[in-house]
């Protein structure tokens, strides 16, 4: 397995990453795991105020 392309910035202390090689890690990650499918959130458990945002989006023309 190829390590996580993070470090933490000496003065911080905090992670950092850069986006392009995050990315093909990630990637490469996918295939070492198969590809694996993960299943869409059904939605059933959202908020009213959820409900409220994603209908306005919706409205506006978005789609999310």
């Amino acid at each position: 397995m190829v390590p996580p392309p993070w470090t933490a910035d000496p003065d911080t202390g905090m992670q950092r990453t850069d986006l392009a090689a995050f990315g093909a890690w990630l990637l490469q990650r996918r295939a070492e795991a198969g590809e694996p499918i993960l299943p869409r959130n059904s939605g059933t458990r959202r908020t009213d105020s959820k409900r409220a945002l994603l209908r306005a989006i919706e409205a506006a023309g978005g789609r999310w």
